[in-house]
């Protein structure tokens, strides 16, 4: 064994080793505060925010990768082999991790295709909820009753998904059947005036309430009407505490489900127990 060859290593090696250090600090310090600044700065541009933190995320890590091989290149390391063995190891995480960069790979579709950004309800992946943030790997909804759900990104690039805030406005659809003997066109008329009279419906496009469906125990009518999306539920329960009010007024009968049965004369065994 060379033992002089073995010190000369060592004496190079603690020579650089100072040095690394203190650019390891410095530069660690340095990503830091361009960090922040950048965070600042996308602020102050107005960067989407559903873009902010997927791309302050990828930043840092490149950031980092770098100053790592910076220091590894200080120390002595043959960048050559160096980067052959990052090229490996590079293949065997991203075989091991092939879930990960499939998630990776579905968050950089959602914020370039935009199917929905952050403060949108949507229904996607088998999961309802309004888009608090959307990650590198994962988009986290909130629920409607404070619940935090958190989905990889690939489920939601890869499934169906309704917007629900896409457009400003929404359609309410109701259905609300009354008796065969009822007055039809006294129910349309108290229909028609519920929604003329609430303040939250549009105007543009109009109402519309229509004899919709003969059922087998009532007669339907559809009610819809339109409205600022943000409205929708408000109408939603509003309208049907006031229909079943109106309808009580006036004396029109909501029906249940009914079935008549006729019997035909008496059955012979009724005949003789008598």
């Amino acid at each position: 064994m060379d033992w002089n060859f073995i010190w000369e290593q060592v004496t190079a090696f603690s020579g650089k080793l100072p040095l690394a250090l203190v650019v390891l600090v410095a530069g660690w310090i340095l990503i830091k505060f361009l960090m922040r600044f950048l965070k600042k700065a996308f602020e102050a541009k107005n960067v989407d925010v559903s873009l902010r933190p997927f791309l302050l995320s990828l930043i840092k890590v490149t950031l980092l990768v770098m100053l790592g091989i910076s220091i590894a290149s200080m120390l002595g390391a043959q960048m050559t082999s160096f980067i052959a063995i990052l090229g490996s190891a590079g293949l065997a995480v991203g075989l091991a991790l092939q879930g990960s960069l499939s998630n990776f790979a579905g968050g950089v579709l959602i914020l370039l295709l935009k199917p929905y950004k952050v403060g949108d309800y949507i229904d996607a992946a088998g999961y309802s909820g309004t888009v608090e943030e959307i990650q590198m790997f994962y988009t986290i909804l909130i629920t409607p009753d404070n619940k935090k759900i958190i989905v990889p990104n690939s489920n939601m690039s890869n499934s169906g998904t309704v917007n629900y805030s896409a457009k400003p406005t929404r359609r309410v659809d109701l259905v609300f059947g009354v008796g065969y003997d009822d007055d039809i066109s006294k129910v349309k008329s108290l229909l028609q005036e519920i929604a003329d009279k609430d303040p939250l419906v549009l105007d543009e496009p109009e109402p519309m309430i229509v004899l919709g469906q003969h059922d087998a125990s009532s007669v339907n009518f559809y009610y819809r009407v339109w409205c600022n999306a943000a409205d929708y539920w408000t109408i939603y329960f509003d309208t049907m505490e006031k229909v079943k009010l109106a309808f009580d007024e006036h004396d029109i009968g909501i029906p249940y489900p009914q079935m008549d049965v006729h019997l035909d004369g008496i059955p012979e065994f009724w005949s003789e127990k008598k």
